[in-house]
């Protein structure tokens, strides 16, 4: 589990604010997020971007994807990854960068309270009954693999006039 007080640097050279955004505001924007974008890297190297829902749950961010997705077969061949969440407002908000390895989670009684804070953070919608190490739901048919990112460097850009600033957080 990534420690809970990590090392918070504000960076003075891309930073108006003489304050580090405090860790746990930044914690508190990725568990209330609805929507993050993960960045992957293809075989070939190029980069992948798609948005999906996650969840924060036991000191990590947590997603669901097929297994066969352009994001999982990705990860299998290099699991480095970054999590973004924020708000595309320039003069204001607070976006979140988080930097970690995914691993794939199959243990089924870590899925089932990972699928508890599917169901309690977005509704019945995203109702999954856990199954062989993966997400299922009634009518999928072929169900969802889940992947844990613990933060290894995270980063949180406050936006504003006079608030513009960079703080670094260091797992």
């Amino acid at each position: 589990m990534a420690d809970t007080n990590p090392v918070t640097e504000l960076d003075p050279d891309y930073s108006e604010t003489t304050e580090a955004f405090p860790w746990p505001e930044a914690l508190d924007l990725l568990e209330r997020a609805e929507l993050s974008w993960l960045s992957t890297v293809r075989p070939d190297g190029r980069p992948h971007v798609t948005p999906l829902p996650a969840v924060w749950h036991d000191g990590a961010a947590h997603f669901c994807t097929g297994p066969g997705e352009r994001k999982a077969r990705n990860l299998t061949d290099n699991p480095h990854c970054v999590l973004t969440t924020g708000t595309n407002a320039h003069w204001s908000g607070v976006d979140v960068v988080l930097e970690g390895t995914a691993r794939r989670v199959t243990d089924d009684a870590t899925l089932r309270e990972l699928a508890a804070a599917w169901e309690a953070k977005y509704g019945s919608f995203w109702h999954y009954d856990v199954v062989d190490g993966t997400f299922r739901q009634s009518d999928d048919g072929g169900g969802a693999v889940v992947f844990r990112v613990e933060p290894v460097t995270a980063f949180a850009f406050s936006k504003g006039k006079g608030k513009f600033g960079q703080t670094r957080y260091r797992f």
